[in-house]
This record gives C-alpha cells, structure tokens and sequence, in this order.
C-alpha cells in the first residue's frame, strides 16, 4: 500500500526521465575522473592533447545533461492541480532517486557472527525489509505514500540497533542522486539512508500541497498543512543529520527549502484570506493589504536565501524567478489593495472614525506626506489622491514582475502564471484610469510601502514518526535490550540440571530475557557453571528470549526426575 511503481503518470515518468539523466551524469562524472588521473599521471606530450579534448567533450556533456535535469526540475505544472480555476503555481521537489540495494548476504553473515543464529532461517525477514525499500523508492502521491516512507523510516531504527555496531562496517554502501543535481552521493553510513528518506518525505509534502485545489477552503487548509508539514520535515533533517554528502541536504540548502514553503503557506493564507473576507470594508481591504505585504517580505528572504553563494549554483534559475516575480507580485497586490479601500469605501463616518485611525495609523510603513488622518480618512478627494499614488506604485511593480518573468525560458511557457499577472496588472490599469481626472494637476506622489502584518503565522510542524506503529522485523533475534548490534556476549553454553533437595540452586529475576539474580553457592547451579548475570534463552529446547518470569518459573518446575536442559549466554 502507498507505492505504485508501474503508475505511467506524469509525474513517474518525470521520475524515471530524471533517473535516467542521473545515471548518464554518474557516468560522465566517473569518465571525468578517470581522463583528469590520466592528464595528470602522464608526460606524454601527445597523450595530454588527446587527453586534454577528451575532456572538454565530457564536459560539455556534462552541461548539456545538468541543463536537461534543470528543465525537468522546473516541470513545476506536473504537479499541480487539474482544476479549472486559476491559482499562482507552487513549486513542489522531486522525489531523490535511489539504487537498489542487497542485504541479504550481509545480514545472513552478520546474524551467523554476531548473534550465533543461523542466518538462513531469516531470509523471509530480510526479504521482507528489501521489499519494503523497493517500495518506498516509488511511493504514490498521498497520505498511503507518505506512510510507507514513514514506515520505512521508522524500520530502519530497528535495522540500525541490530545491525550497525559502533565500531563495525557491514560493509554496504547507500547510493542516492542529489535531487536537484542529479550528482550521486554513497556512504555506508545508516544515516545517509535515514536522511534522504527524511528529504523524500518532505518532498512528498510539497508535491501533495502543490496539487491541492486552493480554489476552495478544504483545498487550501490542505495545501497550508502540507507545506507546513514539508517545512518541519526539512528543518528535523537540518537539525538532526549534519554531514550529508550531497548538496540537497547541505544546511544553506535546507535552509533556503524551510524558508520556500514557509512563504507558500503564507500565501496559501492570503489566498484563505480573499475566499473568507467579504472585501468590501474598509478594515477588512487595510487587512488584504498588509497580508499581500507579509506574502512579499517572505518571498523577499527566500529571494535572498537563493542567491547565496552557496546556494545559487544548483538551484533551478526558474525558480529563483518564480519567487523574484512572486515578491514583486504580492507588492503590487499590496498597493491594489490599499488603493481600493481608500477609493471605493465611502469616507469614514465619526462613528466609524476611532477605528479607522487606529487601523491607518499602523499601516504605512511611514506615514504618508500631505494632511493629518482625521482630514485624509474622511475627506473624499484626500482619499483618491492617496489611492492613486498607490496605484501608481502597484502598476510599476506589477510590470516589474512581467519583466522578470518574461526573462525566464522555461517560466514563459507557464501560461498559468503569465494569466495570473497580466489579470493583476489590468485590474490595477483600469481601477487607475477609472479614478484619473483629467484636471487633476497636482503630481502623484510616492506611496509609503505597507506594514506587513498576518493573522496566521506559518507553523513548522515536525514528522510525527509514532503515527505509523511498526513491529520490529527481526524480533525473533530477540529484545533488544539485549540482543542488539552494541551489545557483546560469549557463545551460548547449553547446561544440564537436576533438581536438588533445594531445587536448582539459582534465584531469577526480571522479563525477557530472564536473569539469573544468584547461585546458591555449593548448589546444583553452581556446579554446572552458572554464573549471576546469566540470561536464559532456552528452557528444554523452547525459545524463552522472551518469555516472563512466571513463564521460565513454570517450565522448571514442570521438569521432572530427568533434570532440565538450558541455555544461557554471558554479556
């Protein structure tokens, strides 16, 4: 459940279009590799020339396929939404690609070494585990999907306690693809698995917001979750997993995603707000205005989180575009907003006045030029001029954002996009015409930006990891408190006892495993070699590592005159 690798959907072919350049780049990068060793190993004039071409081919090759993954990194309209209604773009990540990986050998031979069991007999658990990996590589684009990777995420806590000892390599190595780049990364450390599949979950995130209907309420409430989901799953992987080998998971780079979706949850929220708002009162359009501006001011700081020197290298040119435009966009948005309450709201009555003035007082960012605020809210002509010098402003920054939009190849075929601005724009171009005079002689001033200000403030919600319960694969190994990779113990010992007139000559305590608390000194026990500290993990050839108290209590006592078989081990 949660995976459909044979989905020939938009989206699967997109994956398989970007693995498919991953694997080309791999190549080139290890071809790469191999001409620089030569160029340098070799005094051959001749050799260095043809070496010396060779290399600029790869090269070239090398752009010419990171420029190709770049445009399928910009197919942002795949993931969006089918519905008719026209709603500003999101950018969604594509999922990181992995290679598959066989662990059956190196689990049998670590499950023979460390715990003296016979790795054969759990193959079925092993294949388990790989079926479950093969599967989150292709997880479906919903709630299934995204707990299958959880589920596998919260596996490999179980693999990592049995499995990896601090101060052993099981010797397989994690390959991903940085999924931006396309460049692959392998370590043999468990973390690097658990990270990336962090990453996919967060990924996973942005792509079910970016395909939420916002047109609606429930839509939007979802989007809003969804990207405030992905913002926690990307700054846990900032927090928790430093050191990561590829790009995308560097902390500039996490960074700059925490930041994206927190300034699409803030326009989701704006959008939440222009459904639920009747916009045709003054508080209520002030309201809209200072929104549009908190929407701006975000995508400002990823603007500027993008064109960081560590950052700006790899990141899709389209979508440091798309969030320029955006900005500048939600500015215009701004200034339309303020325009419209000043010039389509009837002038402030005495009633209404207190509660204007308090609002307008804290709008601007400085106060506007010209007459106090009791004369500007209620004189109507005061009002117009304000308006117009807003809308002044609006139109200038909405032509800002269709310039450097037009600059962007791949962003011009986004015809979505271009709709939702030249709407804007022409909205503004003609509310303007609607208020100019033509005696109006005075010169239109500048317009003081607005105070960005929001009702709802974005929340990063972190992975919820006990939401998907898993039981531990490799249980039958036994508990871990135990039997776990850390942990060392000598070989089993298998021990006859008989009972004597003071029964066994041991005390037990504790569950699974039970401990034997004291030998009774000159008792049957201790004759046979047993020692405090013992745990027992076999009672007459019946698996006991997790039995009860009562329950190991029970099976001496119901020995009878031929003595009793156990099977301890020594930490």
């Amino acid at each position: 459940q949660g995976c459909d690798p044979f989905a020939q959907t938009q989206r699967s072919k997109l994956q398989h279009r970007r693995a498919r350049i991953n694997q080309q780049i791999n190549k080139e990068m290890r071809m790469r590799a191999g001409a620089e060793n030569l160029f340098r190993a070799t005094s051959n004039h001749k050799v260095k020339e043809t070496v010396a071409l060779e290399l600029s081919y790869v090269n070239s090759n090398l752009q010419l396929l990171k420029e190709e993954l770049e445009e399928l990194n910009s197919s942002v309209d795949v993931y969006q939404n089918d519905s008719e209604s026209i709603s500003v773009p999101m950018i969604p990540l594509g999922l990181k690609e992995t290679k598959e990986l066989d662990l059956l050998v190196p689990l049998k031979d670590l499950i023979s070494e460390h715990y003296g069991e016979e790795g054969v007999l759990f193959e079925k658990e092993i294949k388990e585990f790989m079926e479950l990996r093969q599967a989150m590589r292709t997880p479906s684009r919903n709630e299934a999907g995204l707990e299958l990777l959880m589920e596998y995420y919260n596996q490999l806590y179980f693999l990592d306690s049995r499995f990896f000892p601090p101060t052993k390599s099981l010797g397989v190595f994690f390959h991903w693809y940085d999924s931006l780049t396309g460049v692959p990364s392998h370590q043999r450390a468990l973390a690097f698995e658990k990270g990336s599949v962090l990453f996919n979950i967060g990924a996973l995130h942005t792509q079910i917001g970016a395909r939420q209907d916002r047109a609606s309420l429930p839509g939007l409430n979802q989007a809003i979750d969804a990207f405030q989901k992905a913002a926690g799953a990307f700054n846990y992987l900032k927090e928790n997993f430093s050191n990561a080998p590829s790009l995308d998971m560097s902390t500039a780079s996490l960074n700059m995603l925490v930041r994206l979706m927190v300034a699409q949850v803030q326009e989701c929220v704006f959008e939440k707000m222009t459904l639920l708002r009747s916009q045709h009162n003054f508080l209520a359009r002030l309201q809209l205005a200072q929104e549009a501006a908190r929407v701006e001011d975000v995508y400002l700081l990823v603007h500027q989180t993008m064109t960081q020197a560590h950052v700006k290298d790899y990141v899709p040119f389209s979508w440091t575009t798309m969030v320029h435009v955006k900005s500048e966009h939600f500015k215009a948005l701004s200034h339309y907003f303020a325009a419209i309450a000043l010039c389509d709201c009837p002038a402030a009555t005495d009633a209404e006045l207190p509660e204007q003035e308090k609002a307008f007082i804290q709008f601007h960012v400085t106060m506007p030029e010209g007459p106090s605020l009791r004369v500007l809210l209620q004189d109507p002509e005061e009002r117009r001029k304000l308006g117009k010098a807003h809308l002044k402003k609006a139109i200038m920054k909405h032509e800002e954002a269709m310039r450097i939009h037009g600059l962007c190849k791949i962003l011009r075929k986004m015809d979505i996009l271009q709709e939702v601005l030249s709407f804007a724009h022409k909205r503004s171009l003609s509310k303007y015409s609607e208020i100019d005079h033509e005696e109006d002689f005075f010169e239109t001033g500048d317009a003081p930006d607005i105070h960005p200000k929001t009702h709802q403030k974005p929340e990063i919600k972190s992975p919820n990891f006990s939401q998907v319960k898993v039981t531990d694969l490799f249980h039958r190994l036994g508990p871990l408190s135990v039997f776990s990779a850390k942990n060392k113990w000598y070989p089993a010992r298998r021990v006859h006892l008989m009972r004597g007139e003071n029964g066994f000559g041991f005390t037990l305590r504790g569950d699974s495993p039970v401990l034997i608390a004291g030998v009774i000194p000159g008792g049957c026990a201790a004759e046979a070699g047993l020692k405090e500290g013992d745990y027992i993990i076999s009672v007459n050839g019946k698996d006991c590592k997790w039995s009860k108290h009562a329950e190991v209590v029970q099976l001496l006592k119901s020995t009878g005159e031929e003595g009793v078989e156990i099977t301890v081990i020594t930490l």
